[in-house]
């Protein structure tokens, strides 16, 4: 009797775990999107908690337009995308590893989703997408790591300054990781870090190619030649393929 207990337990587990993979990878945008944003001082620096004590969902207002303009766009009907800012948290979520081997990225993954799990509380609902907003000071730390976010799961840690200045470019990682919790794939060259061409590329047929005035958000870069690019200065200046569009299920 009680193997065939622990047998159905296993059974209800392993549909649950199936139901939230489906789920996650078969999102309806009729419905709204609401995005939790756990801000974190990552760096322990005094210049860094004074910033996340002025932060306000106002500062987040951009990505929501830009991401409810380009939903019109596609699907010829707007999502509605609620951003929350949650809880300050005391501890960062888990470091994403160096090395880029499987192994160790599965062990960090398993590791990020037990730390979100950790980190929950009843009073944060249920949000479609948990971001885990790590912030650093610009006058310690000039170039920030890679931030990273999973599809299953819908969560993300997000590495950004803690400036007013840097506000804006804050708004394009923040979308480009919150588009990958919704199975969009990056489009630059993991070792160049040049978007790739033509997937990369907001208009991969202009001419003469370059310079490029605009990012493919998951592209990440502005192309000014075959070998340099620059980040871009704010949302307007980025925009979202078609291929992206199919990948978030917005076109087919």
């Amino acid at each position: 009797m009680w193997k065939n207990i622990r047998i159905a337990c296993l059974m209800v587990v392993l549909l649950i775990v199936a139901m939230n993979a489906w789920r996650d990878m078969n999102q309806d945008w009729s419905k709204p999107i609401i995005v939790l944003l756990h801000p974190i001082n990552a760096d322990g620096q005094a210049a860094t908690q004074k910033y996340i004590q002025q932060l306000s969902i106002d500062d987040f207002e951009e990505s929501q337009n830009y991401l409810q303009e380009a939903t019109q766009k596609f699907r010829g009907q707007a999502t509605s995308f609620n951003f929350q800012l949650g809880r300050e948290l005391q501890k960062s979520p888990p470091k994403v590893p160096e090395n880029n081997s499987a192994l160790s990225n599965i062990w960090w993954s398993l590791k990020f989703r037990y730390y979100a799990w950790q980190q929950h509380k009843s009073e944060d609902g249920s949000p479609s997408v948990t971001l885990y907003l790590n912030y650093y000071d610009p006058q310690q730390i000039k170039q920030l790591k890679h931030s990273v976010a999973l599809e299953r799961g819908r969560i993300g840690t997000v590495n950004l300054f803690a400036s007013e200045k840097q506000s804006e470019p804050n708004q394009v990682v923040l979308v480009h990781e919150l588009l990958h919790t919704f199975g969009a794939t990056d489009k630059y060259d993991f070792t160049t870090g040049q978007p790739i061409y033509p997937l990369g590329y907001a208009n991969p047929e202009q001419k003469p190619l370059y310079p490029q005035d605009r990012a493919e958000i998951m592209g990440g870069y502005i192309p000014l030649t075959e070998a340099k690019s620059k980040t871009p200065d704010n949302l307007q200046y980025t925009m979202i393929s078609h291929l992206t569009a199919q990948e978030l299920g917005w076109i087919k």
